[in-house]
């Protein structure tokens, strides 16, 4: 009954959200409305939705939503590639049975992830 979509994501300053997610994080933009929309390619089907936070839905808002990103190199040399390029992580690397996930935020303060699935749960 329904496919595909988006997640979305309400950002302060849509240019500063699109260099975050497409040079930073290394996405493709796929559309881009001005300041009004831009649709970012993550890849496998995910789509980020970027919208300009509105009086109702601010940006950055605590527990809302989390963003996570399938690391598709060791996730040690993805962890250090974004450092690079200012990203701040929240704390080291979190291994557990499932696998590896290192912790960070867009520009907003929207939390992230980069994981690595390990064992029976790896693809």
């Amino acid at each position: 009954m329904l496919t595909g979509g988006n997640v979305t994501v309400y950002v302060s300053d849509m240019n500063q959200a699109v260099r975050f997610y497409t040079e930073v994080l290394g996405l493709k933009l796929k559309e881009r409305a001005g300041d009004h929309w831009a649709a970012v390619d993550a890849g496998n089907g995910l789509i980020i939705g970027l919208h300009p936070a509105t009086r109702e839905v601010s940006a950055g808002r605590a527990g809302s939503i989390a963003i996570g990103f399938e690391a598709i190199a060791p996730i040690e040399q993805v962890v250090d590639a974004l450092k690079v390029k200012g990203v701040n992580f929240q704390a080291p690397i979190v291994s557990d049975k499932a696998g590896k996930f290192a912790f960070f935020s867009d520009p907003d303060g929207n939390p992230c992830y980069a994981f690595q699935m390990s064992g029976e749960y790896a693809r």
